[in-house]
């Protein structure tokens, strides 16, 4: 083999190493992000869950105040047609 030849095989190969050094570093950066992709994911569970809860909470005490809604509405109602009575009864007398 030549010098020239070695010469060229030597930057052949160097060339190689330096092409599989930066697919190494590509690849790095590459699994770095997905990384940092996998931790917001986690983190937006993370705040859907909570989120998820809250909106629970707020539906059980909703259920829990609706007696007390119905049963106020219910006592306006009992008022309203005890006034309407009263006023029909005011009206024949």
């Amino acid at each position: 083999m030549t010098d020239q030849e070695l010469k060229q095989l030597i930057e052949s190969n160097a060339r190689a190493a330096q092409a599989m050094l930066d697919s190494m570093a590509e690849a790095r950066q590459e699994r770095q992000e997905l990384r940092e992709g996998m931790v917001m994911l986690q983190n937006a569970v993370v705040q859907l869950a909570n989120v998820q809860e809250g909106i629970a909470n707020l539906l059980a005490s909703l259920d829990s105040d609706r007696p007390t809604i119905l049963r106020k509405l219910t006592a306006i109602e009992n008022k309203v047609d005890r006034l309407l009575q009263q006023e029909q009864d005011d009206n024949l007398g």
